[in-house]
Parts: C-alpha cells; structure tokens; sequence
C-alpha cells in the first residue's frame, strides 16, 4: 500500500483495530498475531482499518484521527497466568498495566493520553489483553498465549458487531 492508499485509507476510517505489540519478543507480539489472522481470513467495511500497530508507539496518533469506535489487542500485565484474558473499556483502559521491554518505551496509554490532548480520543474504547508468559527473543508464542488467538478473533469480530458492523469471511 502506498502512503497515499494510507492516507485515503486513514480518511475513510471510523472504526480502527488495532494490534500492537513487539513480534520478536514472543508473547509480546499476540496482538499482531490476531491482527494477522483477521486481515487473512476476513474482509471488512470500508470504514474500518485493521492495523498492524508494532511498536509504533505516538506514532499511531494519525491513526486516530476521526476514528470513533477503537479496538485494542495487546499483551497486558495482569499479574495473572500465562493466557488469562482480560476486556476492558472507556475509560478502565488507560489505567491498564502494558507490557514494556525498557522505560523509554512509549506504551498504549501513553497514545491515548495525547489522543485525548489533542482532542481525537475514540468515543468507544475496548481493549483486548492477554497476560503474556515469555518475553525472551522468539517468534513462537507460548503455548497457553497462543491459544488465545482464536477466542481473540472470535472477540473482536463479537466487538465490531457490537458496534453494528458487519464483517465477512473471505
């Protein structure tokens, strides 16, 4: 896709999922991985962007603008075991617990937090998070994360029809 395709992609957008996350740090990276799986299995509304977020941190803050419906997959810290789930939404997600490699890396809540300062902050938020397990230098998640794949898809489609939106299998 090129810029201009992003950019007339960004415009059209009302409704962002959005997967972030490092893949080469295992667990770190399921919420690329759900993306992956939708953007392979499923096609989607004109107005909505499904985004591989990686580790782009304030840089996802174009990604936002006039965006009203948000939906997050990310590894969250929840003090709990390796593939406890968790949903979050409004304004519980801030306050959520995103795994970081080092203290300078700018996280999830951080972007909203400008999102909001910059008055382009979603009307509805829902986060999808998955206690990782391992952390270290892979590409594999482990095996209790990576069975969450799955049920993660299957959520984030329940969300979208949530929000009315209608997606079709490819």
């Amino acid at each position: 896709m090129t810029d201009d395709n992003i950019g007339q992609e960004v415009e059209k957008t009302k409704t962002l999922v959005l997967g972030v996350g490092n893949l080469l740090l295992s667990d770190e990276g399921i919420g690329i991985r759900v993306i992956e799986r939708l953007q392979e299995g499923y096609q989607f509304p004109e107005d909505v962007l499904v985004l591989d977020g990686g580790t782009l941190g304030m840089d996802l803050l174009y990604y936002l603008e006039g965006v009203k419906n948000l939906l997050l997959v990310d590894a969250v810290e929840l003090e709990d075991e390796p593939g406890t789930t968790i949903r979050m939404e409004g304004e519980e997600v801030p306050a959520y617990f995103s795994v970081k490699m080092s203290p300078h890396q700018i996280g999830v809540p951080d972007m909203l937090f400008a999102a909001k300062l910059r008055d382009i902050y979603p009307d509805e938020i829902v986060l999808l998070g998955v206690q990782p397990g391992i952390l270290d230098t892979s590409l594999e998640l482990s095996p209790p994360v990576a069975a969450q794949v799955g049920p993660l898809v299957d959520q984030s489609l329940a969300e979208l029809a949530r929000w009315g939106l209608t997606v079709n299998k490819k």
